[in-house]
């Protein structure tokens, strides 16, 4: 793609989620979140494959579908309530509609289907903006309408998310597949959370971004996009693949890895609100994400090429990709658990 279009659409990109952030006005945020999904869908389809314009229509017409419930939504309460404000959102029927309209941006369940086919037809730098920076505008939204939600709603999806998130990535082969599952799973632990500390749901969703980026960028690292070809990686580079195991366990939330932390400050204010079967069901759930955390780290350290492989078999070249961010990512997805004690005493001003 050229340079320039490119550096239009990801201005675009930027300003669309910039405007929904700054937004109190409801035809204002979805003015936002229009531009963001028309800045995506060239970068999208640039690859011109038929998977990819396959994925891009799919996205196209699902974030479409979402964007014409958000304005009947915004519509319906100013014209029953006479409030325009996203704050102000106040009538059941336009609560329900908004939130099942963000849900099924961001690729909640039980509207997630989307989401698992249009990952996997793309290329894993676009994939990485699609898991990362276009969850924001709806997020900044959710979190706006979250005190007028009825909050067994949000329970609701937050747990069947993170059920569909863990059992839908158990039989998966294609990495996108499953990062795309492990998406889901790590939305519905925030939206689990979100009306009772939405500080937690913002702590939750920036070390998803660290460790989601650190997974892309070392499967493009690595072009792996299955787990066989997974297998190639500690040939090719065992600091990488030692570093990519520990960051996979911890997107499954295991101690003393980074992704441990909003699991665990998750499960203790769901039990100091008085749900502690909400958080025992979320616990066993983020079991069955850890399963197939531990196949991937299973392919990257303990199969070594030779194997049953139909990739191409990789060779040793000169290495030219830029590893200063994966580097940087890498280290924050895997060390920032010590920062807990500040993370709760700045939590609880």
């Amino acid at each position: 793609m050229n340079p320039y279009v490119l550096t239009i659409l990801l201005s675009s990109l930027g300003l669309g989620t910039v405007l929904t952030f700054a937004s109190s006005h409801w035809l204002l945020a979805w003015m936002g979140l229009e531009i963001n999904t028309l800045a995506i869908i060239p970068i999208m389809a640039q690859q011109h494959h038929p998977r990819a314009i396959e994925a891009t229509t799919k996205y196209f017409l699902t974030q479409a579908t979402a964007a014409a419930m958000i304005l009947f939504a915004s519509t319906t309460n100013a014209w029953l309530m006479g409030e325009w404000e996203i704050h102000q959102l106040s009538h059941p029927l336009a609560t329900t509609t908004v939130m099942l309209a963000l849900a099924l941006k961001l690729g909640l369940a039980p509207v997630h289907f989307w989401l698992p086919e249009v990952l996997q037809g793309l290329e894993l730098t676009t994939g990485l903006i699609l898991s990362t920076w276009q969850k924001l505008a709806p997020f900044a939204l959710m979190i706006q309408v979250a005190p007028t939600i009825n909050s067994s709603l949000l329970v609701a999806i937050g747990l069947l998310s993170t059920l569909v998130g863990g059992w839908g990535g158990l039989n998966q082969t294609q990495l996108r597949k499953i990062m795309a599952y492990s998406s889901i799973a790590h939305l519905g632990w925030m939206v689990l959370i979100l009306q009772f500390a939405p500080s937690l749901t913002l702590l939750s969703l920036s070390l998803y971004i660290i460790m989601t980026s650190s997974a892309f960028l070392t499967l493009k690292t690595n072009n792996a996009l299955t787990i066989n070809t997974l297998a190639t990686s500690w040939t090719k580079s065992p600091t990488l693949a030692a570093l990519a195991a520990l960051v996979l366990l911890s997107l499954g939330g295991l101690p003393p890895l980074s992704g441990f932390m909003p699991k665990w400050l998750i499960l203790q204010e769901l039990t100091k609100q008085g749900l502690p079967l909400s958080a025992t069901l979320a616990a066993m759930t983020a079991l069955l994400s850890l399963y197939f955390y531990l196949r991937l780290c299973y392919a990257l350290t303990l199969t070594i090429y030779p194997n049953t492989l139909t990739a191409t078999a990789p060779w040793r070249l000169n290495f030219t990709m830029i590893t200063l961010p994966l580097s940087i990512i890498t280290i924050l997805a895997l060390g920032l658990l010590p920062l807990t004690p500040a993370v709760t005493a700045m939590l609880a001003k």
